[in-house]
């Protein structure tokens, strides 16, 4: 591969790195080509992009980025694909359905929320992070939820009162 082409890569991966705020570092050799395309197919239906990187080529994209990343250069052994997504825990629960039938692909490093998870036993923590959009909706419901109440037991006690009037109009 000439330096140009690998200048391209890197260009392309860096992009990609400052682009999206959350990205998987995954092992997915073993796979056949038939599993790699469902693979594929499946992070295409949930917006994961999927990368297969070299880990020279991507270091240096890394290295490049805006993005504080320093903590990954350690996971880039082996094999490495890169998932990117706008969304911080779908690319978790999409590897954790996937290893389900077919044990791969393997997480080696995540970079989700402006923090670096390591290894296989973080996919767990990864699945119950909350996009922004998650937190900001429990923040609504939770200021919203005492309102509701003081309305409705407002709403009750006007019910109450109107049954009282109407009790005692009858009554004349």
């Amino acid at each position: 591969m000439k330096s140009t082409e690998k200048k391209v890569i890197i260009d392309n991966l860096k992009n990609q790195i400052d682009s999206y705020n959350h990205f998987y570092l995954t092992d997915i050799s073993g796979l056949n080509a038939a599993d790699t395309s469902d693979l594929r197919r499946l992070c295409f239906k949930q917006d994961v992009k999927l990368v297969v990187a070299k880990n020279t080529l991507l270091r240096k994209a890394l290295e490049s980025s805006e993005k504080n990343t320093e903590e990954l250069y350690d996971a880039l052994k082996g094999n490495t694909s890169v998932m990117f997504a706008e969304n911080g825990n779908v690319p978790a629960k999409l590897i954790k359905e996937f290893q389900k039938k077919h044990k791969k692909p393997l997480l080696k490093a995540a970079f989700v929320e402006e923090s670096v998870y390591m290894g296989e036993n973080q996919l767990d923590a990864l699945i119950a992070v909350k996009s922004k959009n998650e937190l900001i909706a429990d923040v609504v419901a939770l200021l919203k939820s005492p309102m509701q109440t003081v309305l409705s037991q407002l709403q009750s006690g006007g019910n109450t009162i109107h049954g009282v009037l109407e009790t005692l109009k009858e009554r004349e």
